[in-house]
């Protein structure tokens, strides 16, 4: 797999519980796509996965493609967060696709789409998110 700057940071904890994890990733291009372990925990009473779960995962992806397209230069945080719940989510493997729309000086425009394993798009979100130096951000004793 081709090396990216998301290799030189650690996972985050909320990430670690929400399984992320590497499937693909486009650096010149902007993509990025991220598996995640949709738990029976995040269920809601109706057995789907809460709706504000996969919003974090949406997030989780669409902030780490701005890192990764800017070398590891910016984190972002998020300024605004659309999300349009198409379908509900069953427990299962669940996978994100992030495509960064525009990399500013100190704003970024990230679209994401969110599928079930078979393929089927049950979410997909817009963000935009400030930029942040990287090397300020992520101080390494942060997760700690």
């Amino acid at each position: 797999m081709l090396k990216t700057a998301l290799d030189d940071i650690p996972a985050a904890p909320s990430a670690r519980l929400l399984g992320w994890r590497l499937i693909d990733a486009r650096p010149d291009r902007g993509w990025l796509k991220v598996g995640f372990d949709g738990r029976t925990e995040f269920c809601n009473p109706a057995g789907f996965i809460q709706g504000g779960i996969l919003s974090a995962m949406l997030d989780d992806t669409m902030g780490p493609a701005a890192l990764m397209t800017s070398e590891g230069r910016f984190y972002t945080t998020t300024i605004s967060l659309t999300v349009n719940f198409l379908a509900p989510a069953r427990p299962g493997p669940l996978i994100v696709e992030a495509q960064v729309i525009q990399l500013g000086k100190s704003v970024a425009f990230m679209e994401g789409k969110l599928m079930a394993d078979n393929g089927a798009v049950l979410a997909t979100a817009s963000t935009t998110a400030r930029l942040i130096e990287a090397a300020r951000a992520l101080r390494q004793d942060v997760y700690s």
